[in-house]
């Protein structure tokens, strides 16, 4: 294996990604190309006998630092998620390796890297468990690289193992990425068909202790990254175990975006979850090996396999239909319709083809959706984590579900295009105007994007779209505009009496910025600038003393959901005296 040179190494685990970060550029859409990426990915499935124990290894090498302790030694994985619970199936645990190739990060690079696989690896791990297998991590090396021939003859002694060596085999890779041996099984070679005697052609590999799934992070500015602009990295598994479940893959990360003025890293943790959840399972590649574990105990091996899980409505709608995902949409919708299978994005899919991300208009700020926007309006939702626990392989906190807002108790039909297009939902608009995005954490501009298919929403503003910032505050606000952390969009036309603006303007409706507080579910108060708490009685609407024009008040978006709130590091983050959000 090729040196490696000092690096800074991640406390990570969790970054399997599988398909693309964005670059967060103001307006930009996010773009994932997961898809065009693991479909020319080599996959390698382990065979059904586990490997020979491997040597072991000192544990000092492999495990979590203490707090302060000097950095590791170069190539040095560690490892994040929880311990251990008594019984299994138990979190799952990501290992993150920094290979040669990526040698040279900068200090910031990496603390940035860092932070963001940080939060993603927390996340994941509290949401997914496997049932851990005995022994270290060890990867297979494909046969068909290694070998020239197997012995077909199933009566020999040797049958299926390989008689002679592929003279040009030099290693494995996962995309870009050489793997080193160490993490490799090996492998030897049976020169006779019926003879015991065999040459070892690699040894056995150390492994990897307490892993669960293995990525590599490639950090390079690539042909592709230069390829495509709104790209941050892409990636793609590579190994199996013989159920079928994700061993190992790669992330390649684009290196420019890591030392843009505009990197979030919120929005890269999202992005990474995005990605590791295509690699851990929500893949159409992966569609067809997802398991049924209905009539067993445990996930993984032991279940059968679930066969084609996905079909067309009838109507050229692609949908995933497993009972945990069928189950799940007709709660968040509110339908009993008996196959309401998840839908999948059909934007550049041909008839009948198969896509690794939600249908925009029905799941619209899903993390699994096909485009990410504001992180604010990202949400780890119940559809997406239906679909990871049918896969199989893993247990799911189903209770961890982040409230998914958009289109809740709208009936079967929602997101359709007859009827986004027939103004049957008050989740889309017409037009261009402006008003709010329907967290009503910002002001947002009535729009539409490819993947909606000439649907429109209120999409966040490029600029001071947050209600929740106080510095997107104007100095004379004539409409009365509070922001702040409590302060939520409203639909309103105020102007402050007896100014000739209000008449210059037309009194037009748009996104306001005003305080809130909850008084109830789907109760409360607002407060614009100068004036006392006034109740704002939902889907209603209300005038303030001292102003001209109304305020709508939103039905059932605001003081619903207690997870749908501005990020805990703003200005004023608080909690707010007052009930607590729940959604009817």
């Amino acid at each position: 294996m090729m040196a490696s040179p000092p690096r800074r190494m991640l406390r990570v685990g969790i970054f399997a990604l599988m398909a693309v970060l964005v670059a967060e550029l103001p307006g930009a859409l996010q773009k994932c190309i997961f898809d065009e990426v693991q479909a020319r990915a080599r996959v390698v499935r382990a065979a059904p006998a586990p490997p020979p124990s491997a040597p072991n290894q000192p544990e000092a090498s492999l495990t979590d630092r203490p707090e302060g302790e000097a950095s590791p030694p170069p190539g040095l994985l560690v490892t994040a998620g929880r311990r251990p619970s008594a019984a299994p199936p138990q979190p799952i645990r990501i290992r993150t390796w920094l290979p040669a190739e990526s040698a040279g990060l900068s200090g910031a690079e990496g603390e940035r890297l860092q932070a963001a696989v940080e939060e993603a690896v927390r996340t994941v791990s509290s949401l997914l468990s496997v049932n851990r297998r005995p022994g270290p991590l060890l990867l297979s090396r494909d046969v068909n690289k290694y070998c020239k021939f197997l012995w077909k003859n199933s009566s020999t002694a040797n049958y299926n193992r390989c008689g002679r060596a592929n003279k040009n085999y030099r290693a494995e890779t996962c995309l870009d990425v050489t793997i080193p041996d160490d993490h490799l099984a090996g492998c030897d070679i049976y020169p006779d068909a019926d003879s015991p005697r065999r040459t070892e052609l690699r040894p056995e590999g150390a492994g990897l202790p307490r892993g669960d799934f293995l990525l590599y992070l490639h950090v390079r500015a690539t042909d592709k990254c230069r390829a495509e602009p709104g790209v941050l990295a892409y990636a793609a598994h590579c190994q199996t175990d013989p159920s079928g479940r994700p061993l190992a893959g790669v992330v390649v990360i684009c290196r420019d975006k890591l030392t843009g003025a505009t990197h979030s890293r919120r929005a890269t943790a999202q992005t990474v979850i995005h990605e590791l959840f295509h690699a851990l399972g929500f893949s159409k590649e992966l569609f067809p090996t997802w398991r049924d574990c209905s009539s067993s105990f445990q996930v993984g091996a032991r279940c059968s396999p679930r066969g084609r899980v996905t079909h067309s409505d009838g109507r050229g709608q692609t949908r995933v239909y497993t009972p945990s995902v069928i189950a799940a949409l007709q709660r968040h919708l509110a339908s009993t319709h008996p196959e309401l299978g998840g839908p999948l994005e059909n934007l550049d899919v041909p008839p009948g083809g198969v896509s690794s991300h939600w249908e925009s208009r029905v799941l619209q700020g899903s993390i699994m959706a096909a485009v990410l926007g504001d992180p604010t309006t990202v949400r780890i939702d119940p559809v997406t984590l239906a679909a990871m626990q049918d896969t199989g392989w893993y247990t799911v906190d189903l209770s961890r579900a982040q409230s998914l807002v958009w289109g809740g108790d709208e009936g079967t039909m929602f997101g359709s295009l007859s009827a986004c297009h027939n103004k049957s939902s008050s989740f889309f608009c017409t037009g261009s105007g402006f008003g709010c995005h329907y967290l009503h954490l910002h002001k947002g501009e009535c729009q539409t994007d490819p993947h909606l298919e000439g649907c429109r929403l209120y999409k966040p503003l490029k600029n001071g779209s947050e209600c929740w910032k106080e510095e997107n505050a104007d100095k004379e606000p004539l409409s009365g505009e509070l922001f702040g952390f409590h302060s939520r969009c409203f639909f309103s036309n105020l102007t402050r009496l007896n100014r000739s603006e209000f008449l210059s303007l037309g009194g037009s409706v748009e996104g306001r910025c005003y305080r809130h507080r909850c008084t109830g579910p789907n109760g409360y108060r607002i407060q614009v600038s100068g004036s006392d708490w006034v109740d704002c009685p939902a889907g209603g609407a209300i005038q303030i003393k001292g102003y001209q024009g109304s305020v709508l008040c939103p039905d059932r978006r605001l003081c619903l959901y207690a997870d749908v709130t501005p990020p805990a590091d703003a200005v004023g983050a608080s909690p707010t005296p007052t009930t607590r959000q729940v959604r009817l």
